[in-house]
């Protein structure tokens, strides 16, 4: 199965280690599923984990999240954007998530904003589904 994880599915594995997001991370290492992203989003990650809201919370440092950043690298399918499909999306920030998926040939999104990709994700035959939904109903965990 190949996934695009939306930024805030990793954002919530940061901030909470026990929930589904996290758990994620080690069915990507036990092969599971096959990441896929761009350089686009990847950049996304980074910025986002890097912001102090965010570190005031998961408690890294920049260093750590650029460590985290180039192991899960290795585990990730980048694939550049040959289509641009915009706009299908209310949320102009989500654009580049749907242009990885597509581009990526992706199964599914797993994001919490189910919302936020739907109808649109229906016409490119991709799924959205939440963290804990993703890993009961598709990866068996």
């Amino acid at each position: 199965m190949r996934l695009v994880l939306d930024t805030c599915v990793i954002v919530s594995a940061f901030r909470s280690r026990r929930g589904a997001s996290r758990k994620l991370f080690g069915l990507l290492v036990q092969g599971r599923f096959i990441m896929v992203a761009t350089p686009a989003l990847f950049l996304e990650y980074e910025s986002v984990l890097s912001r102090p809201e965010h570190v005031g919370i998961h408690g890294y440092s920049l260093g750590e999240i650029d460590l985290f950043l180039k192991t899960l690298a290795k585990f990730t399918e980048l694939n550049p954007i040959r289509f641009q499909w915009r706009p299908q999306l209310r949320d102009p920030d989500d654009e580049f998530v749907l242009e990885a998926a597509i581009n990526g040939r992706a199964d599914a999104i797993v994001t919490f904003n189910l919302t936020d990709f739907l109808p649109a994700t229906k016409i490119f035959g991709i799924e959205v589904m939440r963290p804990g939904s993703m890993i009961r109903e598709r990866l068996g965990g």
